[in-house]
Order: C-alpha cells, then sequence, then structure tokens
C-alpha cells in the first residue's frame, strides 16, 4: 500500500482528509438545499448550486486521475458529470472517487511524481502543464477551494448575508 510512501501517502492522506473536510460541511444539506440555485451572477454553470459544485467536484476527481493514466499510456475516456440528488449519494460518489485515484498509485506504484522537464509534463484541458505531484496538489486545493464555496453558500441558506467578498 502506498500510504507507507511518504509522498504519494502525504498526497494520498491530504486528499482524504479534504474530502472528509467537505463530507463534513455538506453533512446536514438537505435535498432542496442541495439544488437551490445560490448563485445567479456567474456564468460558471459548475458554481451554481451545491448540487452543481459536487457533482464538478466529483467529475473533476476523476478527470486527474484519468488524465495521468492517458500520460501513462492508458486509452481512457474521461469522466462525464453526474447529477445526484442528496448528500448520501455524494458521499458516496466522493468515496469512489477518492479510491479511483488511489488505485492510480496501486497500480503505478513507483510513479515519477516529479518531472523537471517541460516537454514530458502532462498537459491538461485547462491549459496548464504538471507533473503528477502538481497535478495532485491542485486536485486537493480544487476540494478545499469548493468547501469553501459550499460554506459561503451555505451562510446564504441560513440567512446570513455573505459580505461582498468572491467565491
Amino acid at each position: 500500500m502506498n500510504r507507507n510512501n511518504g509522498a504519494i501517502g502525504a498526497l494520498l492522506d491530504e486528499y482524504e482528509k479534504a474530502i472528509k473536510e467537505l463530507k463534513v460541511v455538506i453533512q446536514n444539506v438537505t435535498p432542496d438545499d442541495l439544488v437551490l440555485v445560490l448563485d445567479n451572477e456567474t456564468k460558471d454553470k459548475d458554481c451554481k448550486s451545491i448540487q452543481t459544485i459536487l457533482s464538478h467536484v466529483v467529475e473533476s476527481g476523476y478527470n486527474y486521475a484519468v488524465v495521468i493514466r492517458k500520460w501513462l499510456g492508458e486509452e481512457l475516456e474521461y469522466k462525464n458529470k453526474e447529477s445526484l440528488y442528496s448528500v448520501v449519494d455524494y458521499n458516496f460518489a466522493l468515496d469512489k472517487m477518492f479510491e479511483y485515484n488511489e488505485e492510480l498509485f496501486n497500480n503505478y506504484p513507483n510513479i515519477q511524481l516529479e518531472e523537471y522537464n517541460p516537454n514530458k509534463k502532462i498537459n491538461v484541458r485547462w491549459g496548464q502543464i504538471y507533473d503528477v505531484d502538481q497535478l495532485f496538489e491542485h486536485a486537493i486545493v480544487h476540494i478545499l477551494r469548493h468547501r469553501r464555496q459550499i460554506e459561503r453558500f451555505k451562510e446564504k441558506l441560513e440567512g446570513n448575508p455573505v459580505e461582498n467578498k468572491s467565491n
């Protein structure tokens, strides 16, 4: 198991921790609150409701691993976004997504995390260039950013106006 490998273990532990923190934040979100559009002004369709954010987080979490597997030579399709209708379903989806990422390191226990040659790095669909370590660090922070966004949405739901700060 790769949890004993310092760098891989740290990435997996922090990824899992970020997911657990997200699950705590969403634990009391009702099905009605899940689908309620809380940001009518954003042009980002993935950031309109808690549901759209969580669907985006799950899809992205799979696709970070997919892009690495493709970079390693596997022929795979990207995961499509799926809208779910309960926190229980999202918790299950987040767990499965994490297991998929963990499986990457089980399948490639000697994967090179750091790559200094820019020509050998992973060029992702949104135009950034990463090595495996950087992409997993991005995946972790991606969850943290959206956890924060959901916290702010919950403040709106509770009737506490969110100050004029960007999400």
